[in-house]
């Protein structure tokens, strides 16, 4: 058994993050190292030792040793792992060897119960299963505090009036609450996903080619050789009313490792990975919006909202970067590439392919990753997000009334007729942009409108305040929306 100590961050091999801020020191990082998985492994071996001797296929001092072992995470050095795993092309292999060995130290006669009746895809997949889970507890907690803090904005903004901007240009008023109530539903939205997604994680038991023969076997051996486990080997063939021992077993490990038990072994058919990333890649999506609109909104120009601690410029000291919201951004443009691994692995060929499992493994690990990153980046710039009313109002007003030209072609509309009012309009429009008059100005100046709509009226109608429409009736319709439960932890 080898022993190795931990090793600096110095080493050439070790990932500490460096390029990757997004994520360096969330929860999700420490959730997803090396050294998760390795934890994962180990609990879901354990598992499956006590599992077997649930249904009296392993002695319970045997189940006791293996979990006393696996427990002892301090003994495996991911790295030792990865480097002996070259040859089999996994870590399973060389772990169980390991774990044997530490089984073998407490109690000789449990050390065969070590991973008996497994393949290393059961315990691979069962651990990466294991991993997500425990992963997705604290995305799940920063996307909850991410949609507490967008709903205090939607109904402290529900109607301070901004420019709504389509194709990049103003198009009509909207109001910052209306928006921070969108950003919010998106973010419910990908919380509903990732809840549904965890709680439907599996357990991966099949045996060698998902038939869980092996077991059988020993069941069968067992009890040719004393009747102490006959209970075990009783309904192995699937006797009618009696449940099927794989059946059995498969409903045991997945309780033995806290994961939803599978309709059948998976290890060919890879929806719940492909589930997984498909709401990683909505999640880091749905937060990447917030974070386009975020760096539109604070341009120097534009100025209407800022984050609550910019980031520094190594060149520039005046200014204060939108760091977060970069951040964000970048995962939202990394994940679905990652998903999109994962979903051509479901193509994957025989009962065990060469290739398709093995290369979901560190896609699957950057998506969760970069998915923590932003959600820990997302409550952070929604808590501290900083909003600028008068810089919005300003915004509005830059165009003289133009960005609501929309109403004014409904009123004028009705007096004048549709052809003709968009005519004069985009005569009063073309004279406003070019010579920077006010469109009400425009608009007063011709004596036929004039006599239609008298200045106060015009005046009433250019006003960009008065034009939002039922954006505070649908901010209240969004906010009935529940948040979401408690911690997730």
């Amino acid at each position: 058994m080898r022993r190795r100590s931990s090793l600096p961050s110095t080493e050439p091999f070790a990932d500490a993050g460096l390029l990757s801020p997004g994520r360096a020191g969330t929860p999700v990082e420490e959730a997803t190292g090396d050294a998760a998985f390795v934890r994962g492994m180990l609990d879901a071996e354990a598992a499956l030792t006590r599992a077997q001797a649930a249904l009296g296929l392993a002695p319970a001092s045997a189940a006791a040793a293996v979990t006393a072992a696996a427990a002892d995470t301090g003994r495996y050095d991911a790295r030792d792992l990865a480097l002996r795993a070259r040859p089999g092309g996994n870590p399973v292999i060389p772990l169980v060897a390991d774990l044997t060995a530490a089984v073998g130290e407490r109690d000789e006669a449990a050390a065969p119960y070590v991973h008996r009746g497994a393949t290393s895809q059961d315990i691979t997949d069962t651990a990466a299963m294991l991993v997500a889970s425990r992963a997705l507890a604290p995305v799940l907690d920063d996307l909850a505090r991410a949609a507490r803090a967008l709903g205090r904005l939607a109904r402290e903004h529900r109607t301070t009036p901004m420019a709504g901007r389509t194709l990049t240009q103003h198009a009509v008023p909207t109001t910052f609450g209306l928006k921070a109530a969108g950003w919010r539903a998106l973010v419910l939205d990908a919380h509903d996903r990732l809840t549904a997604v965890r709680t439907a994680l599996p357990a991966q038991l099949g045996g060698a080619a998902g038939t869980l023969a092996a077991f059988h076997a020993f069941a069968e051996a067992s009890t040719a050789s004393t009747a102490s486990t006959a209970g075990a080997a009783d309904g192995a063939g699937g006797a009618e009313g009696v449940p099927d021992l794989g059946e059995r077993l498969i409903a045991a490990y997945a309780a033995e490792t806290g994961l939803a038990e599978p309709g059948l072994p998976w290890h060919t058919l890879r929806t719940p990975v492909a589930d997984l990333a498909g709401a990683l890649a909505h999640t880091t999506g749905a937060l990447g919006k917030i974070a386009a609109d975020v760096l539109v909104l604070t341009r120097t120009e534009i100025g209407e909202v800022t984050e609550g601690t910019g980031g520094d410029s190594s060149a520039m000291p005046h200014k204060a970067n939108p760091v977060r919201a970069a951040l964000i951004a970048a995962a939202a443009r990394q994940v679905p590439a990652l998903a999109s691994v994962l979903y051509g692995s479901l193509a994957a060929e025989d009962e065990r392919p060469a290739g398709a499992w093995h290369a979901e493994w560190q896609p699957l690990r950057e998506a969760l990753r970069l998915a923590g990153g932003a959600a820990r980046g997302a409550a952070e710039l929604a808590e501290g997000l900083r909003v600028h009313p008068h810089r919005m109002r300003d915004n509005l007003d830059a165009t003289g009334g133009l960005v609501v030209s929309e109403r004014l072609a409904a009123a004028l509309a009705a007096l004048i007729g549709r052809g003709e009012a968009r005519a004069a309009l985009s005569r009063a429009s073309l004279r406003a942009v070019e010579e920077g008059i006010d469109l009400d100005d425009v608009l007063a100046e011709d004596p036929a409108l004039a006599a239609l709509l008298p200045k106060e009226r015009l005046r009433d109608l250019t006003d960009p305040t008065r034009y939002t429409g039922s954006a505070a009736a649908l901010v209240d319709r969004a906010l009935r929306r529940p948040d979401p439960p408690g911690s997730a932890l």
